[in-house]
């Protein structure tokens, strides 16, 4: 699903008193905000969905797929999602 997808289908299902427009808003809010704490604080947990959290991944030695060469990745910050028990009952179909 894409984003436009995904606020078409909130708006379709609770937006009987409010636009899109204002949907699109609400949905790009919890998008900045979800940014925003990861890079502030580095872990947001949203109960019965999931948490979201940084890591650091150290530099190290890779390899060029194409010439084999040896390459140097450098040091970044990685972004994980642990899904809640819930979450993961309700993808496989079972009953929490």
């Amino acid at each position: 699903m894409k984003k436009e997808e995904m606020i078409s289908s909130i708006h379709d299902k609770y937006g009987r008193n409010v636009s899109k427009r204002m949907v699109k808003d609400v949905v790009m809010g919890v998008f900045d905000i979800i940014s925003d704490v990861l890079v502030v604080r580095g872990e947001l947990q949203v109960d019965g969905f999931g948490k979201f959290h940084t890591r650091e991944r150290s530099a190290r030695k890779g390899r060029n797929p194409r010439t084999g060469d040896t390459i140097d990745i450098v040091a970044s910050t990685v972004i994980k999602f642990t899904p809640a028990a819930a979450l993961k009952c309700l993808v496989n179909g079972k009953k929490q």
